[in-house]
Parts: C-alpha cells; sequence; structure tokens
C-alpha cells in the first residue's frame, strides 16, 4: 500500500512520472492527489452527432470512418484530420502536429470521443477530443457503461498529458493508498458538517454526485485555510512570546517636542491607531503589526512618531523602503519635519534630538562607510534604506524598532533579516498603501495585528478621474494636453506617466510589483492583446518626452525620469519638481509611492490599460496632496466594449481604494494576491481563493485560534502538528535558498 509521501513512479512507473514531474512539478502520491479537477463532465449523457450544438461540452460513441494528414503550407507540423460517424451524422476531429494518431484512429475502429464542439468554416468538429478506444472484440457496452454513466474529472492537463490520462494515474493513486489517519479532529467536523479526508480526496475526484463533489471540494479547500492559519497563529504567538525592552517615549523627550512643533492636528483614525501603537511599543513583548491606509491617509508621520517613541527610549530604527526615490523622500521630509531635531550631537542640533541616516545602494563607498559607523555607534538614532539594510555589514547598537514601507514589495524572510540585526526583539511596523479586504489581510498577514487608516487628513482635496480613448477619440486627448497647459499656468504642476522606460525595453514592467509569472503575461499582452483596436506600442518615457516636449507642451519646463537614470539624476529631478523648478515630469512608476508634492495637480497616465487597479489607484495618490483638487486622465487605446475598459471606469467612478482592491483581487489570479505569503503556506494553496472563499478563511481563523488557544503546541493532534511542521520547514528552506 502507498502513501502520500510515496514516490510517483511506483504507481504510474518511468515514463509517466517524468512527465508528471515536468509538467506539474509532481513528484509524490500527494503531489498529484491534490492536482484537483477543474470542472466535471457527465459522460452518461452521450450525444447524437446531430444534435451538437457549438460550445457544448459532449461524448459521442461513434466509429472511424478515415484519417489523414494534412500539412501546413508555408509551416511546420501538420494536423490530423479524422472522421467519425455514429452511423448518421459525421464529425471532424483535429489535433495539431499529432502525425502519430493518424496509427492510432485507423478506419473501423470504435470508441468515445469527448470534447467541446466547435465550428470551423461551416463544420463541426472537436479540436484536441479526449478518447478511449474500444480494443477490437471488447464489449461495446461494457466499455460504455466503464467510461459513461457517472461524474468525470476535467483536469488542468497538457498536450503530453491528457486529462483523461491524469485521470487514470489519479485511479491509480487512489487504489493503491492506504488509509490516511485524519488530521482534522473528528468532532471538528461534525460541527462542520465536512466528510472525513479519505472521502473528500475520492469524491473530488470521483464523484457519486455533483452534491459530493462540491462538499468534497469545501472540505479539502477548508483544510488549505486552516493550515495556512494554524501556521500565521503560531507564528504571531512565538513573536509575542518573545521579550524585549520597554520603548515607550519618556515625558518632554523628542516625540514631546516634535509634536509641539507640528502644523496640524491629528486625525481622528491617526490618534485611534497612534493609540494601539504606543500600547504595542511600551509593552515588554514586541509589536507586530500591519499599518494599512489608502493613499495620503497620513501613515508616515504614524511611523515618524513611532521611530522618535523609540529613539526616546534609547533605541534606534530603522525604515525599509522598496526605492531609492521612496528612500530618499522619506529622508528629506523627515529632516523638512524634524529641522534641528535632526542634528543631535551635531553644532546648532537641539539638544533633544538625534540623526537621521540615508543608506542606499548608489552611495559612494566612503558615504557608506561613515553612515554604517555612525548606525554602529548609536549616533544615527533613525536610518531610511533600501535593501541595502539587508546587507550583513549594517550593524545597528540597539535596534528597536522596524518600519517596512509598502509591504507588497518585500518578502517575509526580509522583515526576519533585519530583526536578526537587533540585539533584542524588535517592534516590527509593516505599511501598506494598498488597502486589504479582511480575509486578504487575514490570509497573507495573519501574524500581524491589523489597524487601519480610513480617513484623508484635513487639508487633501478631492481627486476627479477620467479616462480618455485616444484611438476613437483623439480630440479628447489633445484636450487632455491642453488641460495639462492650464494647470501649469496656474501654477500648478503635471506628472505624464508611461508604462515603460524604452520602446525596445520592457524591463520597467517589473516596476509593477507583479510575480514573474504576471510579468511573462504582462509581456505577451504587449502583443497578442485582441481588446487592443489600435495596435500601436506603448508609450515610453524616451518616446514621449521629446514628442511632448517639441509638441503640445512645448515651452514648459519639462524633465525625464525613470528606473535607469543614475539616482543622483533621479533625486536632482525629484527636488527640483518638488521646488516647483520643473512644471511636467515625464515619469514611469517610480513615482508611484511615497512622492509628495502638493503643488502637483494632474496626472496624465499612458496605456492605463496596461496597469493594475490598485497601481492606478496608487498612482493617481500622487495629485491633490495639497488645497488643489486633483484630476487623474487614463489614456487608453482599448475598446469601449473591452473588459479593460471596464476596469479603467471602475477606477475612475471611486476613490476608495478598499472597493477597488477588492475588484483587482477578483481579477487577479490567486499566485498573484498571494505573492507575499510565506513561501510554504504559498505552496500548498491548490483549492484557496482569498474573495470567493471569503467564508472558509473566516471560518478557519476562527478555529486556528480556538485550537492553539487550548494546545498551543497542537500536542493533543499530532496529525495537524506534522502538517503544520511541513509548512515551516518549506518557508525555512525557501528562506535559505535565497540567502
Amino acid at each position: 500500500m502507498a502513501t502520500l509521501e510515496s514516490r510517483l513512479v511506483s504507481i504510474v512507473g518511468d515514463k509517466t512520472a517524468k512527465v508528471l514531474h515536468e509538467h506539474f512539478e509532481m513528484s509524490s502520491i500527494g503531489d498529484l492527489l491534490r492536482h484537483y479537477p477543474r470542472r466535471y463532465v457527465v459522460r452518461g449523457e452521450l450525444s447524437d452527432i446531430e444534435s451538437l450544438i457549438e460550445g457544448e461540452e459532449v461524448t459521442i460513441f461513434a466509429k472511424v470512418e478515415s484519417t489523414k494528414v494534412r500539412r501546413i503550407p508555408g509551416r511546420k507540423g501538420a494536423i490530423v484530420e479524422t472522421i467519425v460517424t455514429d452511423g448518421r451524422a459525421t464529425l471532424i476531429l483535429t489535433f495539431f502536429n499529432q502525425a502519430w494518431r493518424e496509427k492510432d484512429l485507423r478506419a473501423g475502429r470504435q470508441g468515445l470521443f469527448a470534447g467541446k464542439v466547435g465550428v470551423f468554416k461551416g463544420k463541426r468538429q472537436l479540436a484536441h477530443p479526449d478518447y478511449l478506444l474500444i480494443p477490437e472484440g471488447d464489449d461495446v457496452d461494457a466499455a460504455i457503461g466503464d467510461f459513461a454513466g457517472r461524474y468525470l474529472p476535467v483536469y488542468p492537463a497538457t498536450a503530453k498529458l491528457p486529462s483523461w490520462k491524469i485521470a487514470q494515474c489519479v485511479r491509480l493513486a487512489l487504489d493503491a493508498l492506504e488509509e490516511i489517519s485524519d488530521y482534522v479532529p473528528r468532532e471538528l467536523l461534525d460541527e462542520l458538517h465536512f466528510p472525513d479526508f479519505m472521502t473528500a480526496l475520492r469524491e473530488v475526484h470521483n464523484p457519486t454526485s455533483a452534491e459530493a463533489a462540491e462538499i468534497a471540494r469545501q472540505r479539502l479547500t477548508f483544510d488549505e485555510a486552516l493550515l495556512m492559519q494554524l501556521f500565521l497563529v503560531l507564528r504571531r504567538n512565538e513573536v509575542r512570546a518573545a521579550t524585549t525592552k520597554n520603548r515607550a517615549p519618556r515625558d518632554n523627550g523628542l516625540l514631546a517636542a516634535f509634536d509641539s512643533r507640528i502644523p496640524f492636528e491629528l486625525t481622528a483614525g491617526q490618534t485611534s491607531v497612534w493609540s494601539e501603537i504606543s500600547q504595542d511599543l511600551a509593552s515588554t513583548h514586541p509589536m507586530y503589526r500591519l499599518l494599512q491606509g489608502d493613499v495620503g491617509s497620513g501613515k508616515t508621520i504614524i511611523a515618524l512618531r513611532a521611530m522618535l517613541a523609540v529613539v526616546d527610549a534609547g533605541g534606534q530604527a530603522a525604515l525599509l523602503a522598496p526605492t531609492e526615490v521612496l528612500a530618499q523622500q522619506h529622508h528629506r521630509n523627515f529632516l523638512r519635519l524634524l529641522g534641528d531635531l535632526a542634528e543631535g550631537g551635531m553644532l546648532g542640533g537641539n539638544s533633544l534630538g538625534t540623526q537621521i541616516a540615508l543608506l542606499t545602494g548608489s552611495m559612494t563607498t566612503q558615504e557608506k562607510r561613515e553612515t554604517l559607523a555612525n548606525i554602529a555607534s548609536g549616533a544615527v538614532g533613525i536610518v531610511v534604506g533600501t535593501h541595502a539594510l539587508l546587507e550583513d555589514r549594517v550593524i545597528f547598537k540597539d535596534l528597536g524598532l522596524i518600519v517596512i514601507d509598502e509591504q507588497h514589495r518585500f518578502g517575509v524572510e526580509q522583515r526576519d533579516a533585519l530583526r536578526e540585526r537587533a540585539v533584542e526583539p524588535p517592534h516590527v511596523l509593516v505599511m501598506t498603501a494598498t488597502p486589504i479586504p479582511r480575509t486578504v489581510a487575514m490570509t497573507i498577514f495573519g501574524d500581524l495585528d491589523v489597524s487601519v487608516l480610513r480617513e484623508l487628513p484635513l487639508g487633501r482635496s478631492p481627486i476627479t478621474t477620467h479616462v480618455v480613448s485616444a484611438f476613437s477619440k483623439p480630440s479628447h486627448l489633445d484636450r487632455a494636453w491642453q488641460r495639462a497647459r492650464e494647470e501649469v499656468s496656474n501654477g500648478h504642476q503635471v506628472y505624464v506617466v508611461a508604462p515603460r522606460i524604452s520602446a525596445s525595453d520592457d524591463s520597467d514592467l517589473q516596476r509593477f510589483g507583479l510575480t514573474s509569472e504576471e510579468l511573462s503575461r504582462a509581456r505577451s499582452l504587449m502583443e497578442d492583446e485582441e481588446e487592443i483596436s489600435q495596435k500601436s506600442p506603448m508609450h515610453s518615457v524616451e518616446e514621449l518626452f521629446p514628442q511632448l516636449s517639441s509638441g503640445p507642451l512645448k515651452d514648459l519646463r519639462m524633465s525625464p525620469l525613470h528606473g535607469r537614470m543614475p539616482s543622483d539624476e533621479k533625486d536632482a529631478v525629484m527636488q527640483a519638481f518638488s521646488r516647483g523648478e520643473i512644471d511636467v515630469v515625464v515619469s514611469t512608476t517610480v513615482i508611484e509611492v511615497g512622492v509628495d508634492v502638493p503643488n502637483a495637480s494632474m496626472m496624465i497616465i499612458m496605456d492605463a490599460d496596461r496597469f493594475g487597479v490598485s497601481q492606478l489607484h496608487q498612482l493617481r495618490g500622487r495629485v491633490g496632496r495639497g488645497t488643489t483638487p486633483g484630476l487623474c486622465i487614463l489614456v487608453t487605446n482599448v475598446t469601449e466594449d473591452s473588459l479593460s475598459m471596464e476596469r479603467l471606469k471602475a477606477v475612475a467612478a471611486t476613490t476608495d481604494g478598499f472597493e477597488l482592491s477588492r475588484l483587482d483581487l477578483e481579477q487577479r489570479r490567486e499566485g498573484d494576491v498571494l505573492g507575499s505569503a510565506q513561501s510554504g503556506v504559498r505552496s500548498h494553496l491548490r483549492l484557496l481563493r482569498v474573495i470567493r472563499d471569503e467564508e472558509i478563511i473566516a471560518d478557519a481563523r476562527e478555529v486556528a485560534e480556538r485550537i492553539v488557544m487550548s494546545d498551543p503546541q497542537l500536542e493533543t493532534m499530532p496529525h495537524l502538528k506534522t502538517e503544520v511542521d511541513k509548512l515551516r520547514q518549506e518557508e525555512r528552506a525557501a528562506y535559505l535558498e535565497k540567502r
């Protein structure tokens, strides 16, 4: 008998095991049985060829009338065309680049053929159908009975490994599998009305009814959610079980001096969130908190106050930013807000003050050496940096707080890399301006406490968004450029955003914050998207800048800005723009987060359909940051009835980041949504969908907390503990692999 850990080769043979591994990365029986069906077909509903309707999934019993191989003129490969008949009508079967099927599908052979009905040149056909040929001399009725009359699974498949072949492998695995002890307690299954694990596994692959298949899928989806939530709850408890220094600010110290200077009052939301954070900092257990808030909700001022509180208590704070532009922006803002309080120990500095340092990869060796020495000595109380902060040579005297900005750009292992630099466990504050629906936060950041800022600070202005079709209504784009000139003439400034740096380069697509798979899809969209009615290439900064500066925006003070510019040049452009010395910046997405220029009132986003919903929301959040209302123009070439246009109109219709975030997640694949999740946790997900399965995730979280509360080490549930430990091992292995 086999177990879930048994090697696939033991039941399917070397050849098939090799194909399963190459195409689906399967090695064990457990891997195969977690390759779940996408849907089911009722094979008993055998169709007459005459009654076939385009688009339907059908199964027919027919005899091969003829088979021929037709070469494709001017191209490699061939098409196999087989004509089958049920005695009353004929149907064409087509197979591309599979000439070997000519010998398989000989005239006179009988079989069952299943697939989706298509129409080509007025004739019905099945393209690449699954089929089962009945051996000559066999009982036809028995063969049909074995193939039809039940719900048969349709699996994610490939040309070399069709669905029916995978189904055969699954049946072999289920037949060989020994009984498995259920790792979910029986009383919990009864409470949730779920079947046991073995029943669920058999029903999801070989269901006795549609209802049984659905219940089995729910049970297995719940398993994924429960293991993830147990992993996160246990991780959260372990972090909080550690002890650390009380980092509450001292009376009449640095934080109090800063508060007396800021020219605005905290909003009610900021005050409430600060109360949560200050209580955490005053605890002897480390804070581990996610601060999420919409664009411009005032997260940074809360983070700065937390860092000042820790410095007050004798510690140091580090802020990790994903880009140099954002790190430099934070550094400049902190210096501006603190004034002489950022010159502690320096001539003219305030006696209550500290020093704030910047650490990035583009700094000179001498600059880095001096900064690292000041960090190690404790002279620098706050250091703002990029990934350079994660280097082994960065040594802190007493790191008390880590702030991670734009968490979706970093993995959990990078959080841990900084935590390891502290003498005692530091407090951790994670920030994101990408609003996260409740179950997504529960799934990705389930090991963090969550604080939410929903209201905008006083003085922020509303943003109006319009969609402009450059293809069908080019005059509207002309009007957008005219409006940009009007904004500049009124003393304001404008951003123009393009999706790439140059026409021949797509490296800047990586700034979309996408996974490598999503990046591949974005590249393919450049060439293949059918929605694009005007087949023009995407705009680039290097092409758009000269076009605008010599055309519709002629005589305005303009500058390009993109990720391949030297760091000092990028910084010089942003500082000049901040000082009002540049009217228009033509940029890539390097200005997506953290850039704060209150005088910028308008943004024009070219090829807006190429950006995600949340990214468009992030980008337009760069305007309307002062007293002047913001205007955002989304320029596109897609057709009015396309899904992309529908998405852009949804962005234009609301500025509620939480509503847009939900829309974004509904349109994205699960791997992208969970891209920030721990490696081990992410790898075991096959069925779970964070939007569709909200109720299951919420139930799993409640159950996980209940289990851990009654049994913190899972000692009474050894099988469940084993499964969670597997996730921990996978996470640790992935982390070590990246170091």
